[in-house]
């Protein structure tokens, strides 16, 4: 398997790794070089993408989890650094949609979602920073949303995604003199399995919706998950050791202020 870099290999961790963006940037860390720990709820899912990034010559183990459920986060990455090393690196990519305005979003969706995306990466950094901290060297990446800026029906999920960055900031802060950079990533819309599903559980039609999605956006296309995918890459390398605290938007201009008509 030929990498894109000539930088150490790490053991890199990436949640919600069984499909989509997770699926995406577990392939990509591998590609550099990286053995990954492919971790999903799902641990059929993340054999899959364990047994593509084998298929191409790379390092992957499957490991099934919850994010939300402490004790098993813990034993999850002890079973990592006990079968591939120290955690040099981790994506926090698990994630959840339970969309509705607010006066019909349920209480139970509310927690649900608040849980995978804030609990999770709060529980998967914590137990991973120990590793990192003794070697003095990690990359901790985040995935926010632009729906962090609000975004209709999103409460939920909107929240989370804030959430997601100022956790960003402040883990920026504690682990930086240890070696340690925390960086997020913003995607806009990007075509995955997840995006797909609710535009059939609204009712919409996803090719007339991504039409108007890449119109509104300056590249004039939507995203794929190896752009989100790219963007991990570059945070997690070793020479973006200057990098943190920071939230890459990766939206195809989506965030952009508009210009006057």
């Amino acid at each position: 398997m030929s990498t894109t870099t000539d930088q150490q290999p790490r053991v890199a961790v990436v949640t919600g790794a069984g499909s989509g963006i997770g699926a995406a940037c577990a392939q990509r860390l591998a590609l550099d070089g990286h053995a990954v720990a492919v971790v999903d709820r799902d641990l059929d899912a993340a054999r899959l993408t364990a047994d593509l990034v084998t298929r191409d010559g790379g390092t992957a183990v499957a490991y099934g989890a919850d994010v939300c459920d402490s004790p098993v986060v813990t034993s999850t990455v002890e079973s990592i650094v006990t079968d591939l090393g120290p955690v040099g690196i981790l994506v926090n990519n698990a994630g959840i949609l339970r969309d509705a305005m607010l006066f019909k979003l349920a209480e139970e969706d509310w927690d649900s979602v608040i849980d995978v995306h804030l609990k999770g990466a709060y529980l998967f950094s914590r137990a991973a920073q120990r590793t990192m901290v003794e070697q003095r060297y990690g990359r901790i990446v985040n995935m926010s949303s632009t729906s962090a800026l609000g975004n209709r029906g999103q409460a939920n999920y909107a929240a989370a995604k804030a959430g997601i960055q100022g956790f960003t900031r402040t883990l920026a802060l504690e682990l930086g003199p240890f070696g340690v950079t925390v960086n997020a990533v913003g995607p806009g819309f990007i075509e995955t399995a997840m995006t797909r599903s609710v535009a059939e559980r609204t009712g919409a039609d996803f090719e007339a919706l991504r039409g108007r999605m890449a119109e509104s956006v300056a590249t004039r296309r939507t995203g794929q998950p190896s752009d989100v995918a790219r963007a991990v890459s570059f945070l997690a390398a070793e020479d973006a050791g200057f990098i943190t605290g920071q939230c890459l938007y990766v939206d195809g201009g989506l965030t952009l202020p508009s210009l006057p008509a």
